[in-house]
C-alpha cells in the first residue's frame, strides 16, 4: 500500500545520520516535500551537513523505486514512517527508534501489547520445552510474542504460537524480500499469514552482523518486556536484554542448570535484577498494569468502554495536556515508570483519548 510520500520517507532514510528522532525534529522546520525539491542553500540553513545535503539533492530514485514496487506488489506490504499512525508508541520512545518499518502481513498487531522472547540458537530440551510453554501460553492471554526469526529460541517461540493461533510478530535483520535464515522461509511464510514480519532495512537487504543488534533494540522496543529463555554469557539475546534495560522494559530470566553454558547468561541476567521465572504468571504478575485476561475471561486485552478506564489511566490522563507532552513530562507527573507510562500511553491512543504527534502526546477533544 503506497502512497505519494512513501518515495521521500525512502529518500530520507538513505540520509546519513537521520534516524528517527532527528527526522522528527527536521520535520517540524520543514515538510518532507520541501526537504526534497529545495536548494542545498535551504538544507545548511536546516542545519544538515555536506553528505546529507548531497544525499538529499540526490536519491538512488532506481533503489527507491525497486522498493516502491515491492511495496506494491501485495496489499498485505505497508511501509510505515514513525509519524505514521500504525508506528508503535513504545517504539517511538526508545533511544534510537527506526526512522520507518517495512511491514507484511496483519498491521494491526504492530500496535497491539507484545512481550518479546529470546535466547540461543541452540536450546537444550529444557530450553525448548519452556519456550514453548511461555510462548503459547501467553499468546492466550491475548499478548503478541515478538522475536527474530533466528534459528533456536526465536523460532520455537513463533512455532508454539502459531500452533495454538496465536499472535507472533518477527523482526527481521535482512529486508523483508530476503528472509534470513532461509531454512525458515516456510516459518516466515506462515508468520505472513497469521502475524507480521517487520524490519527496518530495505526489502532486498542482505543479512550483515551489524544488523542484528538494531533488529534486537526493536524487538524489545516493541515489547512490554523481554523473556530470555537460554543464553550463553556472549548471547546476543544478552544484548536484547540490554537494549530493553535502557528502553526502560522489564527483563525475565529463565533459571537453568548450574554447569550448562546456555544457562549463564540468564543467571547472569538475574543476579543483575532479572526477574526469575518459572511459570507463565511470573511475567504476567509484572504486567498487571495491563489488565492482561485471563483464561476464562476472554474479554478485549483493554478495556474499550470510556467510563471504565482504571486509575492508573486516570492518572496518566491527567498529566497530558491539549499541548504536546513527552513522557518523560508524564512520567515525572504521573509518578510512574517510563514503562508503565508507555504501556498506559497505548491503552489511551488505542482509546482515542489522546493523540500522538511529534514530539511526544496530546489530549484528544474526546476529553472535552
Amino acid at each position: 500500500m503506497v502512497n505519494e510520500q512513501d518515495k521521500y520517507w525512502l529518500a530520507l532514510y538513505d540520509v546519513p545520520k537521520i534516524g528517527g528522532s532527528r527526522a522528527l525534529k527536521l520535520l517540524q522546520k520543514t515538510s518532507l516535500t520541501k526537504l526534497f525539491t529545495s536548494s542545498a542553500q535551504y538544507l545548511q540553513s536546516l542545519g544538515l551537513d555536506t553528505a546529507q545535503q548531497q544525499a538529499i539533492l540526490h536519491p538512488d530514485w532506481q533503489a527507491i523505486d525497486r522498493s516502491l514496487n515491492w511495496l506494491a506488489e501485495q496489499d498485505n506490504r505497508y511501509l510505515i514512517p514513525i509519524i505514521d499512525n500504525h508506528y508503535p508508541l513504545a517504539l517511538k520512545n526508545i533511544p534510537a527508534p527506526p526512522l520507518l518499518l517495512y511491514l507484511e502481513g496483519n498491521v494491526e498487531l504492530i500496535s497491539k501489547p507484545q512481550i518479546a522472547m529470546v535466547g540461543t540458537r541452540a536450546p537444550s530440551y529444557y530450553g525448548k520445552r519452556y519456550a514453548h510453554t511461555f510462548a503459547a501460553e501467553l499468546v492466550q492471554l491475548g499478548l503478541v510474542v515478538t522475536s527474530g526469526l533466528a534459528i533456536g529460541v526465536d523460532s520455537e517461540c513463533h512455532r508454539s504460537a502459531l500452533a495454538v493461533k496465536g499472535d507472533t510478530i518477527a523482526v527481521l535483520g535482512s529486508g523483508l524480500a530476503n528472509v534470513y535464515p532461509k531454512r525458515h522461509l516456510k516459518l516466515a511464510q506462515q508468520i505472513r499469514e497469521q502475524g507480521a514480519l517487520v524490519s527496518e532495512f530495505s526489502p532486498f537487504t542482505q543479512a550483515r552482523p551489524e544488523h542484528f543488534p538494531r533488529r534486537n533494540r526493536i524487538v524489545s522496543g516493541l515489547s512490554l518486556g523481554v523473556v530470555v529463555v537460554e543464553a550463553a554469557l556472549n548471547s546476543g539475546s544478552l544484548i536484547s536484554a540490554r537494549y530493553a534495560l535502557e528502553q526502560g522494559r522489564e527483563v525475565f530470566a529463565l533459571p537453568g542448570v548450574v554447569d550448562n553454558p546456555t544457562a549463564a547468561g540468564c543467571h547472569h541476567l538475574i543476579q543483575q535484577g532479572a526477574k526469575l521465572i518459572t511459570q507463565t504468571s511470573d511475567i504476567t504478575d509484572e504486567l498487571t498494569y495491563i489488565n492482561v485476561r485471563t483464561k476464562f475471561e476472554q474479554t478485549d486485552l483493554f478495556n474499550s468502554d470510556p467510563e471504565t478506564v482504571s486509575l492508573p489511566n486516570q492518572i496518566i490522563l491527567d498529566s497530558v495536556g491539549y499541548e504536546v507532552t513527552t513522557a518523560d513530562l508524564i512520567a515525572e507527573r504521573s509518578q510512574q515508570s517510563v514503562s508503565q507510562v508507555l504501556t498506559s500511553l497505548i491503552e489511551l491512543e488505542l482509546d482515542n483519548w489522546i493523540n500522538a504527534v511529534p514530539g511526544g502526546y496530546v489530549r484528544s477533544q474526546r476529553r472535552g
